[in-house]
């Protein structure tokens, strides 16, 4: 489906802004799904999910979803399976040194995330360092996942929510704070 992959693409605000509405009602259901059981939900969510993702992306089912991050183009689809970023082998037309009839994943992801507006400043998504591939969430529903982790819930593989990251200024605010109380440290001091 290489072809809708591209369409993916090319198309990856549209499909955003879909997603991000589609995330909110999931996660406003989670009473329905605490109900009925996320168990029980699981296979029915990864077939819907494997149909979907996997027409309009190719999606590999790795159950740690980064489309959003990536301009709507799946990192699991590189050869090398790399998830924060081209290889040194892309080729200067864009296209992948492994598989030199497609185009690099990571060259469509910058495409995509220029369409949506993700790579317009230096804090935008696309430069999230996406973690490395938990194998146990292999063939789950990140749907589900992600209604988890919003809902402070341990995911499939028992891996319990993160808190946010850092904002990229965040560090600097960090810095001026602790100059301003070494600062006053060294007055009390004096």
């Amino acid at each position: 489906m290489y072809p809708v992959r591209l369409w993916s693409v090319r198309h990856a605000k549209g499909l955003n802004t879909f997603y991000r509405a589609f995330e909110k009602a999931l996660i406003a259901l989670h009473p329905v799904w605490n109900r009925i059981g996320y168990e029980k939900l699981e296979k029915p969510f990864e077939t819907a999910e494997r149909v979907t993702k996997g027409f309009l992306f190719d999606c590999q089912m790795c159950g740690q979803c980064a489309l959003s991050s990536t301009g709507m183009s799946c990192p699991m689809n590189c050869p090398k399976s790399l998830r924060n970023g081209p290889c040194g082998g892309v080729r200067e037309n864009g296209h992948c040194e492994v598989k030199p009839e497609m185009k690099c994943v990571w060259v469509q992801a910058w495409d995509g995330a220029a369409r949506m507006g993700l790579k317009a400043d230096s804090g935008s998504k696309i430069l999230d360092v996406q973690r490395t591939v938990d194998h146990r969430l292999k063939g789950k529903s990140s749907w589900l996942r992600v209604v988890r982790i919003a809902k402070g819930l341990k995911d499939q593989a028992g891996n319990k929510p993160k808190p946010p990251a850092a904002k990229p200024g965040a560090t600097k605010d960090l810095a001026a704070v602790s100059a301003s109380v070494q600062a006053k440290k060294e007055g009390q001091a004096a």
